[in-house]
């Protein structure tokens, strides 16, 4: 169900730094919410001082001017404050944003009157392993990929289940996935959309060759291991981040985070699904969309 709204009173405004005229996009946003008698600061996404004003509470709502590439990053950061996320559209694609770039004057207002609901979308956890050692752990809103790196060999990965053996997968990578996830990397490798407000785990093989074909859907309390057998250029990959060189025997292990990010929502309910099929048909990256 819907979370009931608050009217926000300090809010954060944020782009992404090769956002076209992102400099002067918050500058507007920031001003109209100032003349709101909202308390207001602005910068981009990568301010280190601004970032740390977010972790450490002062604001009560984050205003994210990009794609969803921006949304993913700013998921990253609000997600384990709990802080709410509105996405202004100034990317391609804004399959996670809510509002586009033109709308967003009448929009503020609105939202500001309360006019809004949240959203929860479910975070994944995944933790490198080696030897027994964790190496490295990071909270994700859309997937975990473990594939090949630079070679055009597929890899074998093992994966298990609640510790229970489910399958060797001889592939170009593994894609352990949210339902926000579901319509990303895994849609493209073949896997089906899943409702954002699902928490289950979506497991897709890409490009699997004499293996599991099919794609499966975890519960929420699933624990996924991924081992790296007969490993060479193997890597890791949360989020589209900068990829992570794993060796044999190494394990990823993926599970539901404790964290959900929250996105601020002004259409109805229904909006996943009468957005759907324009996002589809119309994707911006194909120079298509006429």
């Amino acid at each position: 169900m819907p979370t009931p709204p608050q009217r926000p009173q300090h809010i954060v405004v944020i782009a992404h730094p090769q956002v076209e005229q992102a400099h002067e996009a918050i500058q507007q946003v920031a001003a109209c919410l100032q003349d709101h008698g909202i308390l207001t600061a602005c910068g981009m996404l990568y301010d280190e001082p601004l970032r740390r004003q977010v972790q450490q509470g002062e604001f009560d709502m984050l205003i994210a001017l990009g794609g969803d590439g921006t949304m993913l990053r700013a998921g990253h950061l609000c997600g384990p404050l709990g802080l709410p996320i509105l996405g202004i559209n100034m990317g391609h694609f804004g399959f996670l944003t809510e509002i586009s770039f033109n709308q967003w004057q009448e929009v503020l207002p609105n939202l500001l009157s309360g006019n809004y609901w949240l959203e929860q979308r479910m975070m994944l956890c995944g933790e490198q392993w080696r030897a027994g050692q964790q190496l490295g752990a990071w909270e994700v809103l859309n997937e975990i990929v473990v594939c090949r790196g630079h070679s055009v060999r597929p890899v074998h990965l093992l994966a298990s289940v609640d510790g229970r053996f489910l399958t060797t997968y001889v592939a170009d990578g593994l894609i352990a996935s949210t339902p926000t996830g579901s319509t990303a990397y895994a849609l493209a490798a073949g896997g089906p959309i899943l409702p954002p407000e699902l928490r289950n785990i979506l497991l897709v093989a890409v490009a699997p060759h004499l293996s599991l074909e099919r794609a499966i859907v975890l519960s929420e309390g699933s624990s996924v291991s991924i081992t790296v057998q007969a490993g060479q250029d193997v890597v890791l990959s949360p989020d589209g981040q900068l990829p992570v060189p794993l060796a044999d025997g190494d394990q990823v292990v993926v599970h539901a985070s404790d964290n959900s990010v929250h996105f601020v929502r002004i259409q109805d309910a229904h909006y996943f699904y009468r957005n759907l099929t324009p996002h589809m048909s119309q994707n911006p990256a194909t120079g298509n969309n006429r």
